[in-house]
């Protein structure tokens, strides 16, 4: 009864409209109130759940991906990509898709990265002719490689939803590949759409304008360097990373590239504080709700629940990336990463997938949802900044999704794809 009680708050709060936070925390007081729990629990699990010294990693990556949203990075990453596959079949397009993928690398945020990849290149393919529907597209779901790249805080909430399970600096080393084939992905659907469309083009500005793009953008690009090297050399831990992230970006933004205002500033401390509270209270209130699930042994009634569907691991794999998937249309990703977590971890593991895969498999799964309505916000970033309807976007978008979704099968059948840098960089054993 005490979990169906949980179970039916919580959605009932969702079908409500209540913000997924507060469903999560007022399911969570409601079943406590009828099991007959001291009230002391729920706030004895909110704070264990937040007093946890690698949660440190969040704000900091989180502020410094503003820094480089509100520091003028975008625009020098922009002109590189457009220098290298501009002159490819719908060049703007496809430098769309390779800025957007470099962005997120020292972004490390999907909704960071349609923000500012978004406002520089939308308007830029409107007025060269690309229809607004392929522009929205391209940047709102080539954004999503940011959750994959070593500056992401959903790699620091999946680590710590895992329960210690998994190794961050693994995470970090695993995202690098599937983030290629995530490009590749997206690379393929935005050429075939512009074929399709008959889209124009570029020039080729020659390899001199590549190399000083090249050199003009790489300061900013260098922070995946400085985290990838600083955490596999053992110069510093993930946490402090993240840290050392924050330091170089105000470097560069203010000293390098000269180009960040102190009114800026003041807008990516204000807007990283409001995300890291978001964030935090989201990991407050999942881990009331997370202990319930454990009390009530839910991880242990799913996976009953899918062996009687099937024993075959591809057919459990399966099953989990659909359930994701339908969650992640209404849930933010992190309350989905927190949530879901410790209910398919256990289930993907028995069926023999390593925690590390596991991650890639979340995080783009969950990566999908914030470009699927009601809740995706990436694709409402990018239709505001286009001036598009949700409706439009999504009557041409499967193109698209067939590319997020190939890259989701890759890394949910191949496991060499996320585990084999973490071997080769780290000595990873899983």
């Amino acid at each position: 009864m005490e979990l169906i009680i949980l179970g039916a708050t919580f959605f009932g709060f969702l079908v409500l409209g209540v913000p997924v936070a507060f469903a999560i925390g007022l399911s969570a007081i409601c079943t406590i109130l009828y099991e007959g729990l001291p009230v002391a629990v729920i706030f004895q699990q909110m704070m264990s759940g937040m007093n946890i010294f690698s949660f440190l990693a969040i704000p900091f990556f989180v502020f410094s991906g503003e820094l480089m949203l509100h520091g003028g990075v975008a625009d020098k990453i922009v002109q590189l990509a457009k220098n290298l596959v501009g002159h490819i079949r719908g060049g703007l397009g496809m430098s769309n898709v390779v800025a957007c993928t470099l962005f997120g690398g020292v972004s490390g945020s999907p909704v960071a990265d349609v923000s500012a990849m978004g406002a520089v290149m939308i308007p830029m393919m409107k007025k060269e002719g690309f229809d607004t529907d392929y522009a929205v597209n391209v940047t709102t779901h080539a954004s999503l490689v940011g959750a994959l790249m070593p500056t992401s805080h959903n790699m620091i909430i999946y680590a710590l939803a895992a329960g210690g399970k998994v190794s961050i600096g693994a995470l970090i080393a695993a995202g690098l590949l599937p983030a290629l084939v995530l490009m590749v992905c997206m690379l393929v659907a935005a050429y075939g759409v512009a074929v399709k469309r008959g889209y124009p083009a570029g020039k080729f500005p020659g390899w001199p304008a590549v190399f000083r793009s090249f050199a003009a953008a790489l300061p900013g690009l260098l922070i995946v360097g400085i985290i990838l090297a600083g955490i596999l050399s053992g110069v510093f831990t993930a946490t402090e990373s993240a840290a050392v992230a924050v330091t170089y970006t105000i470097l560069l933004t203010f000293f390098i590239y000269r180009t960040m205002t102190l009114l800026n500033f003041l807008r990516a401390a204000a807007k990283a504080v409001k995300t890291t509270g978001v964030v935090l209270l989201l990991i407050g209130v999942s881990t009331m709700f997370q202990y319930l699930m454990g009390l009530y042994e839910v991880a242990d009634f799913a996976g009953e629940m899918m062996s009687r569907v099937s024993n075959q691991p591809w057919v459990i794999f399966l099953l989990i990336n659909v359930i994701l998937f339908v969650l992640g249309t209404f849930m933010d990703m992190a309350a989905t990463i927190l949530i879901c977590t410790p209910i398919f971890l256990p289930i993907a593991m028995k069926a023999g997938m390593d925690p590390v895969q596991f991650g890639m498999l979340m995080l783009i799964n969950c990566a999908l949802g914030l470009n699927t309505p009601p809740v995706g916000t990436t694709q409402f970033v990018g239709c505001a900044i286009g001036g598009i309807s949700v409706g439009a976007v999504m009557r041409t978008i499967l193109p698209f999704y067939a590319a997020l979704i190939a890259a989701l099968m890759f890394v949910t059948y191949v496991p060499a794809f996320s585990l084999w840098l973490p071997r080769l960089l780290m000595g990873y054993k899983g």
